[in-house]
């Protein structure tokens, strides 16, 4: 099989991410929009951009070396086709695909990082990464809410939920800060209120890659980078049981096809749900 990449338009990349990807929130730093096609076929899609805090996250991994945004990329969404992704006959896809993006930044791009993300908090830690020989940079904890119906929400698409809350706690005379009345919303969604609407507050871990696209990149992350990859015992999971208070769980259900608060940006990004 001949694997290529190519950019492709955005809403081809993104039509094919809501039919095929677990999660159809879109990452919202987006400046590459990549397909893999096996010959003429488009079996996969991954998009190049950053995440929430571009300067933040490249500023923490190597702290005082001036690295800024213009040294990386960070994979947002790598989505392949289930046939194509679980096929014995095909190897692994997941490694093919990985080398054939680093190969495409390493001639479009003057790059010297991949960075991505492996979601700890629907069960992964990264295999595919770890196949392509990625450097580890450890965990982090983060949060998202999951609804009644089982609607995966993160904390960036929750804008109205949070001026919802400001609008509770004022209903129900529950004490507000002055930043809060300022900006009329609250920053984290209250205990009470997701109680109320059937909301959860889970969390668990992301774990941290890194590719190398040069030699001087490389050296950079042979020093005190590593590849002690994590598996499945390391996976964890919490609940919220109030503030400050949290219990651990078993891996949680999501209903990953269920899309509410998160149609805005579904619609946003795909053709297909108009």
């Amino acid at each position: 099989m001949k694997l290529t990449v190519r950019e492709i338009e955005k809403f081809f990349c993104t039509d094919f991410i809501y039919q095929h990807h677990y999660s159809k929130v879109m990452p919202m730093l987006t400046k590459h929009y990549l397909g893999i096609f096996n010959e003429d076929s488009l079996v996969g899609t991954i998009t190049l951009g950053w995440g929430t805090q571009p300067l933040g996250t490249i500023n923490k991994l190597f702290p005082a070396m001036g690295f800024n945004t213009s040294h990386y990329y960070e994979i947002g969404k790598m989505c392949i086709k289930p046939q194509f992704n679980d096929s014995r006959e095909n190897g692994n896809w997941g490694s093919r695909v990985s080398s054939s993006v680093v190969r495409w930044m390493k001639e479009n791009t003057d790059r010297i990082f991949l960075y991505t993300l492996a979601d700890g908090i629907v069960g992964k830690v990264g295999y595919v990464y770890q196949a392509s020989n990625f450097y580890y940079a450890g965990f982090f904890w983060t949060d998202v809410y999951r609804t009644n119906e089982g609607e995966k929400i993160h904390p960036r698409t929750t804008r109205e939920l949070l001026m919802d809350n400001y609008e509770w706690l004022i209903r129900n005379k529950k004490p507000v800060t002055q930043k809060q009345e300022k900006q009329g919303r609250v920053f984290w969604l209250t205990p009470d209120f997701l109680k109320e609407k059937g909301i959860n507050r889970i969390r668990g871990k992301m774990f941290r890659y890194m590719y190398p696209l040069n030699k001087k990149a490389r050296r950079i992350l042979e020093d005190g980078w590593g590849q002690n990859y994590p598996k499945d015992k390391d996976l964890e999971w919490k609940i919220q049981k109030g503030k400050g208070k949290w219990d651990y769980i078993d891996r949680p259900k999501f209903s990953l096809n269920v899309v509410n608060i998160n149609q805005r940006n579904v619609e946003r990004n795909c053709r297909i749900t108009a």
